[in-house]
Parts: structure tokens; sequence; C-alpha cells
């Protein structure tokens, strides 16, 4: 029998007022029972709509299934067969605008909690299996792959399971991209991208860490080592400033500076080698999860006040509706219809304070979305000690530079020619932010999924 409620079961989550002050993950997890009975809210529709709203095309009915059926195992396999990171898309994908947006029971009631299913699957199979996947067998080709992000783990994994010799070569040294760098444990718990990590090594995707393309080698050389295709999954690492006065001021960060810091670093914990300023009072500038992220850092640091400062309304605020949700119970200030213009400091150059200019909404810009407008003569002061912006990122222009024949826009990020990936230079792809700047995990995943095939195809075809 379906299981006819029209909510879905909440998820168990650590009290604001607790959580707010550790960075330990906020979201537990369903149980085993919580898991069966949401499954069993699924119809198993014909035309199975919640397919299309993922990237990387999960077989979403036949996963729900299984779990209904209590073959935890049997969803595994269905989930791997599509998504190379299955424990990670299960805590940080947008499903509410992608396959949770397309259930039919969200038409009138609240859809199918796909995304903590996947969760609770991915996570259900790292704690209780031991069995090593099958190594595939090799096809006799090599292809590298450029960053270790989602987009170039998700390539590095699907041409390994078709019998490529990948090499990922990753600047920092450690592996895992924005997963590691950018979003911080209380979303995504590091330990759950090691693992991923592991699995696709386990499989024989190779990573060599420490080495930045560009400057340690070239794509040149890496064809000259014997690759026959290169994917640049590199990210949009590049931050973004505004431009107004007073932003090189001591206690100003980029959001891409501060999340490393914390994420990577770890420079939350006492001893901490990587040093990072405890504010008082922090003015995070942006509205998308980045933002968010930030912000909730900024007060487990132990911030009193922490100001989200976005120039648009609180609908079209950008980030996901449960980060919102989460930031507001945990103290976070927002300070909407609100644009800073300038960093006020001190006599010794640190931040003292930030003039923000009022806004309100004019009619709808080239993004569909209402532009934001000056309110003339209305300005206020925030009292803050750290500023941090968060209003996008760009490609690293260093690949582009020391690789003839690659083309990028005037936005830095690389051309290519559409789903399958393939630049202006023959034999290499490219996907996710590197391409189209700052987005979700998801999408540079389905990126690197769909190179991958191309890439398969390409080789195929020199044959």
């Amino acid at each position: 029998m379906p299981n006819m409620d029209p909510k879905k079961c909440p998820m168990p989550v650590q009290e604001p007022d607790v959580r707010n002050k550790n960075f330990s993950e906020v979201a537990l997890g369903y149980t085993y029972e919580m898991a069966v009975n949401e499954a069993k809210r699924c119809l198993h529709c014909k035309n199975k709509p919640c397919v299309s709203g993922c990237p990387v095309g999960i077989d979403i009915p036949a996963f729900i299934e299984r779990v209904a059926n209590e073959d935890l195992e049997g969803a595994y396999e269905v989930l791997s067969a599509s998504s190379a990171l299955p424990a990670v898309c299960g805590r940080v994908c947008p499903q509410e605008n992608q396959c949770e947006g397309k259930c039919v029971r969200g038409i009138k009631t609240e859809p199918v909690g796909i995304g903590r299913l996947e969760r609770f699957v991915a996570d259900w199979h790292r704690e209780h299996t031991t069995e090593k996947p099958k190594m595939p067998v090799s096809n006799g080709h090599k292809v590298a792959v450029i960053g270790s992000g989602p987009s170039g783990l998700t390539a590095a994994g699907d041409l390994a399971k078709a019998g490529y010799k990948v090499t990922v070569y990753e600047a920092l040294h450690t592996a895992g991209g924005v997963l590691v760098y950018g979003i911080p444990e209380f979303r995504l718990p590091k330990e759950i991208v090691r693992k991923e990590i592991e699995g696709l090594k386990e499989i024989g995707v190779d990573i060599e860490t420490n080495v930045v393309v560009g400057k340690t080698i070239t794509i040149d050389e890496l064809f000259e080592m014997g690759n026959e295709a290169v994917f640049i999954g590199s990210g949009a690492g590049l931050p973004r400033f505004m431009g107004i006065p007073g932003e090189s001021l001591n206690g100003v960060y980029s959001a891409n500076e501060f999340l490393t810091r914390i994420n990577l670093m770890k420079a939350y914990k006492e001893n901490a080698k990587t040093p990072i300023q405890h504010a008082k009072n922090v003015a995070v500038v942006g509205g998308g999860n980045v933002a968010m992220d930030a912000a909730r850092c900024a007060k487990r640091l132990g911030a009193e006040n922490v100001y989200i400062v976005y120039r648009r309304g609180m609908e079209e605020l950008p980030a996901r509706k449960e980060e919102v949700e989460h930031a507001e119970e945990e103290g976070i200030i927002f300070k909407t219809l609100s644009n800073p213009i300038e960093v006020l400091g001190d006599e010794n150059g640190y931040v003292k304070g930030m003039v923000c200019q009022e806004m309100e909404l004019g009619e709808p810009d080239a993004s569909g979305r209402r532009r934001p407008v000056a309110k003339e003569g209305c300005t206020f002061t925030l009292d803050v000690d750290c500023m941090i912006m968060s209003i996008g990122t760009s490609p690293n222009p260093l690949i582009r530079s020391t690789t003839p024949g690659l083309e990028t826009n005037k936005h830095g990020c690389i051309i290519t020619n559409g789903d399958d990936g393939l630049t202006t230079r023959e034999g290499v792809y490219a996907g996710g932010d590197a391409v189209t700047g700052a987005a979700t995990v998801i999408l540079a995943m389905g990126a690197g999924k769909h190179a991958a095939k191309a890439i398969d195809e390409y080789i195929k075809s020199k044959e």
C-alpha cells in the first residue's frame, strides 16, 4: 500500500542554538524506518517526471522502489549506475528545483523526499558494505582530468568504468575541489567526500595533488605523456569584488578565502595553523548558497551579529530555501534591499563599519528578476569589523593563457560547443564552473558525465 501522507517525513536535525556553536553536520539523516516509509510515498509514475529533473539521469523511481522493498543494496546499485557521488548529492543538491520540483506528489502536497532517500541509501551502503568494487577491464587508452571537483570526479569515474586509465590533476593538497574547500563541514562532512573519492580510486582512478596545470605542467605536455583527451574541470575559484572604497582594508575577505581557511585548513579548531578572524560583527555581501555558508561559519566562530546584506528582497534570494531557513533559525540577520557602497576603516587599517545604500525593486532585468534601484538619500551604516564578499567567482585564467587554441568568453569561461563539452581545441573537453561560471554541484556533475561520454566516442572514432 502506498503511503498517502501529504507531507514528507521531516529530517531530524540538531537544535539551532546547539548547532550554531559547532561544525558537526546539521541534518542527522533518516532512520531505516523513516526511509522505508518515505519511499512508499512514491507513486511510480510511468513517465518518470522526476528523472527529467536530474542532471545525471538517475532512475529515481527504481531506486526508491527498492528502498520501499527494503533492498538497500539494490537501491545503491541503481544510484551508483548514474551518480559518482550519491552521498554528496543527497546532501547538497537543490532537489526542490530539480527532481523533487518535478514530483507529481508535489502538485497538491509535498514531493517525495528524493534527496533525503538518496543520502540514506548512500550512507547505508558506506556503513554496511565491505565488498570492493570490481576493477574495470582496461581498454588501453589514457585520459587526463584537470580538477578534482564534482565535474572532474564524475568524468573520471565514468571514464574509468569504461576502461580508461584516468589521472586526475588537482592544484590543492587535498582532492575534492569545492566539495572540500567550499562547502562547510556542517553541510557536507569531509569524511563523506574522502570515502566517495576512495571509491573512485578503487576502480583505478589516479589522483595527483599539488599539480597546478599551467605552471607545473601544461595541457600540451599532458598529450605528450600519451593522454588522448583532456577534460578541464578546474572550477571557478577567482573571487569577484565590488570595487567600492575600503575593500582593501584588513578584515575584508572573499567568501572563497574565508571558507577555504575554515573548511580545508580547519581554521575553526583551537590549534589550527591557519589564522582566521574571530570577528564580533560580520557582514556577508550576497544572497547565494556560498553567502549562507560563510554567514553560518562566521556565527560558529563566535560572532555576536552576522548580517546577510543583499540588494534584492527575501523572495529573490538565490540560495536554497532550506539553507535560508537554517540560517534564520541559527540567528543570521537578513539586511535585504541593501547594497554596500563603502567600507569604513579605523586608524590602523582595519574594518570598523560598512555604509549601505537602501534599495527598492524596479522593473525586471535580463535575468527576469526585478532590478534593484537605489532609494535616493537613503543610506545607513552597519557596525561591523569583518566583511565577506560573496558576489560570485570566475575561472582562473591560468589554463587559458597557457593553452594555445583554447578560447574563452568575456567572463573567462571556457567556450564549448554544447552538452558534450568539446572546446575549441581538438581533444580538449571542459565542464562545470570552468564553463558556466559558479553553479551547482549536480550541474557540474552532469557536465562531467556528458563530457565523459563524448570523450569515449571521440577516442573510439579515432580507432
